[in-house]
């Protein structure tokens, strides 16, 4: 079953898969309009100033983050990226005010051009799929001005590990534990939060996961189409060795990371 990814992601095959799903994913992302409206509390509970004069939001999606850091932040100027076109639509769930002033680029966040002395870069359940995070995390940083923001979610290393178990290449290139994250960041940057809390959902079958995958876009690597017998035997497969009181479970992983630039 490889329905998932590869080491190395294929941006065209990702971009539309997430355009498949934008039209579901709002609703569907559960677990990611969580993490967005955590990311942004995080934020404001150290000290994150109510007016922020420059920022960037890259894979703002539907606008989960963006609409929560709206809701907390005043923006002088913000800068929103996806790699879906379509995605411009999330300039909509700003207030007037922010509206006027920002914008959306299009396009892979590693070759976007950025401005410079950024107050703060913010991104919710994109970072796995970059595949040299380190040399993004080093360009981010260069853009931060002093005592500027880095808020960043991705997913550890337990991300859907019942489909990898069962033969799945369910890996995105850059699923990292907390653990894994101070070693990730350049010099300079200061961790002020860093969490990690496993999300199970529930499903009634594997027609109902494979459609919430569909729907929130993370299949970006699929490949593979379901027979019936495929599918009865996959189903079979989950149930004899994750089901639960006659459900399927799957783990999502999120980690959470605030830091700051020193100087």
């Amino acid at each position: 079953m490889k329905d998932i990814g590869a080491r190395i992601p294929d941006q065209t095959r990702i971009r539309q898969s997430f355009r498949r799903g934008l039209g579901s994913y709002h609703r569907a992302a559960s677990v990611q309009a969580q993490i967005a409206a955590r990311l942004a509390q995080l934020l404001a509970e150290a000290g994150g100033p109510r007016q922020i004069g420059s920022a960037v939001e890259f894979g703002c999606g539907t606008g989960h983050l963006t609409q929560q850091l709206a809701q907390r932040f005043d923006f002088g100027r913000l800068l929103l990226n996806d790699l879906v076109p379509e995605a411009s639509a999330a300039l909509s769930v700003l207030p007037r005010a922010t509206r006027a002033q920002a914008r959306f680029a299009a396009g892979p966040i590693e070759t976007l051009s950025l401005p410079a002395q950024l107050d703060l870069v913010a991104s919710a359940s994109t970072v796995q799929w970059i595949a040299d995070l380190p040399e993004l995390l080093a360009r981010l940083a260069d853009h931060l001005a002093p005592g500027g923001w880095l808020l960043l979610s991705g997913f550890g290393r337990n991300q859907f590990h019942e489909l990898a178990a069962l033969g799945s290449a369910a890996a995105a290139p850059s699923y990292l534990d907390a653990a894994d994250w101070p070693a990730m960041l350049p010099a300079g940057l200061e961790i002020h939060a860093l969490e990690q809390t496993p999300q199970v959902l529930h499903f009634d079958g594997a027609m109902a996961l494979l459609k919430h995958l569909r729907q929130t876009g993370v299949n970006g690597h699929a490949q593979q189409g379901w027979s019936r017998r495929r599918l009865r035997d996959f189903e079979d497969r989950y149930r004899a060795r994750f089901g639960r009181a006659g459900r399927l479970p799957l783990t999502y992983d999120p980690v959470l990371l605030l830091a700051r630039k020193t100087g």
